[in-house]
């Protein structure tokens, strides 16, 4: 519903609560990040993704995400790492 009405701010609110209440469930933690991405609350982003990886390196969209949320940070060099790695976690194997 608060994605539908781009309401990301309002998402991220309900989202911190339920991420709180069920820490060791990715599925809240990366739609908080990706609230906090389209709000542009890029450090909040950051920090949820990296406990996402952390707990899960193979986690492809977490990668992806944190890989973008660095690319908006500025921080294209850290970004490609982890864009590389989601690549690779896709079957996206440029050049084969």
């Amino acid at each position: 519903m608060f994605f539908d009405a781009r309401d990301y701010a309002g998402a991220a609110r309900v989202l911190a609560e339920l991420a709180e209440e069920v820490p060791e469930q990715t599925g809240p933690r990366l739609l908080l990040a990706r609230a906090y991405y389209h709000s542009a609350q890029l450090r909040r982003a950051e920090a949820e993704l990296r406990v996402i990886v952390e707990r899960d390196p193979v986690e492809h969209y977490a990668r992806l995400m944190l890989g973008r949320t660095l690319e908006r940070q500025g921080r294209h060099a850290e970004a490609e790492t982890h864009l590389r790695i989601a690549s690779a976690l896709a079957g996206d194997f440029p050049g084969v």
